[in-house]
């Protein structure tokens, strides 16, 4: 297993990245690290960070994508930028994974223009795993296509369906559709469109859910369009950093808060991991034909050492192998979504 990791994406890149690789290449022996970035100041953190690993290695890479930057354009006019060149060592057969925490746009334009799609996929999904308290949730699409249409998301039930079970070994995950209420007549046309056409398909299915059931526990994988699930996204994320730093200020206005609030520190901590999307260390590109896994911009060493491990595990698992089989056996099921949005 050979890992391509953008060493200079990231808001703590490279220091946080090169530190989480090697605490990655260490808790994973069988898989090769490839540090992609301007090699000096690679090694430097490298060297910073205990020195050589055997199962590290440097790619040099002279540029970088900022995370302003347009990322089609950024990417054909950088060949040599870290995340480029990352992909080019997939297209090239010299790595199986890329992973990376800058531009998540960079990410999902060069698994297009360097990777090929998976057999039947018809666009790329990005999976994101919500730590709730009772068990994880799995959210696909978070931003890869804001404009679907009903096999879209057909596909996406499929894959994050396969991705839950071997990531997380639940045998047969329960799906949910995301609309705005739980009745099979509600929602937009999207939505409507494509509630008979998932019950067709050989899935756990709950039927629509709310926002709220991400997090309840009361299925195992949301299946919505890019656009509201990144916005469901980036408002769980707001909400728990706000509702932990809201704890903190009112917990220091006086001393009895300020003894409750260290009496609750064991609680909080736990609290903190459920809400910490490092967690998981990052997110699969599902429905492309090689494993890319999209690390949060703010990725410390532990999610990246995280997003190591979960590339490690997509490989072992043989997750695309699986996609493969499960798209193939509901081909009938895409025909008839395809015709009916013709």
């Amino acid at each position: 297993m050979r890992i391509a990791l953008d060493a200079m994406g990231g808001d703590f890149a490279p220091a946080a990245t090169v530190r989480g690789a090697v605490q990655g290449a260490r808790c994973n022996p069988d898989a090769e690290v490839i540090l992609v970035g301007d090699e000096p100041t690679v090694q430097r953190e490298l060297n910073a960070a205990g020195g050589a690993v055997s199962n590290i290695r440097i790619h040099h890479a002279s540029d970088i994508i900022r995370m302003d930057e347009h990322p089609v354009v950024a990417l054909k006019r950088k060949p040599d930028s870290s995340v480029a060149k990352a992909f080019r060592l997939i297209a090239d057969g010299q790595a199986d994974a890329v992973v990376s925490a800058g531009n998540t746009g960079a990410m999902v334009a060069g698994a297009a223009l360097f990777l090929d799609l998976l057999p039947e996929v018809k666009r790329p999904g990005i999976a994101v795993t919500f730590a709730n308290p009772s068990r994880p949730c799995t959210m696909i699409d978070a931003g890869a296509n804001v404009e679907c249409k009903p096999l879209h998301l057909l596909q996406y039930a499929i894959m994050a369906s396969i991705y839950h079970k071997h990531a997380f070994g639940v045998d047969r995950p329960r799906v949910g559709l995301l609309s705005v209420g739980a009745e099979e007549q509600k929602g937009n046309k999207l939505v409507k469109d494509t509630y008979p056409l998932i019950k067709e398909l050989d899935l756990d299915f709950a039927g629509n859910v709310e926002g709220e059931d991400v997090h309840s526990g009361a299925c195992d994988v949301v299946v919505c369009d890019g656009f509201v699930g990144n916005v469901l996204l980036k408002s769980s994320e707001g909400l728990g950093e706000g509702l932990l730093a809201g704890l903190r200020d009112h917990a220091a206005k006086d001393t009895w808060s300020r003894l409750g609030f260290k009496l609750m520190a064991p609680v909080l901590e736990k609290m903190k991991q459920w809400l910490d999307f490092a967690e998981y260390g990052g997110a699969p590109l599902l429905g492309v034909d090689g494993i890319c896994i999209i690390c949060h911009g703010r990725s410390d060493e532990a999610a990246i050492k995280n997003a190591v491990g979960a590339a490690a595990r997509f490989s072992q698992h043989k997750v695309n192998g699986h996609i493969r089989e499960a798209l193939a056996a509901k081909r009938a099921v895409w025909t008839r979504a395809a015709e009916s949005i013709a």
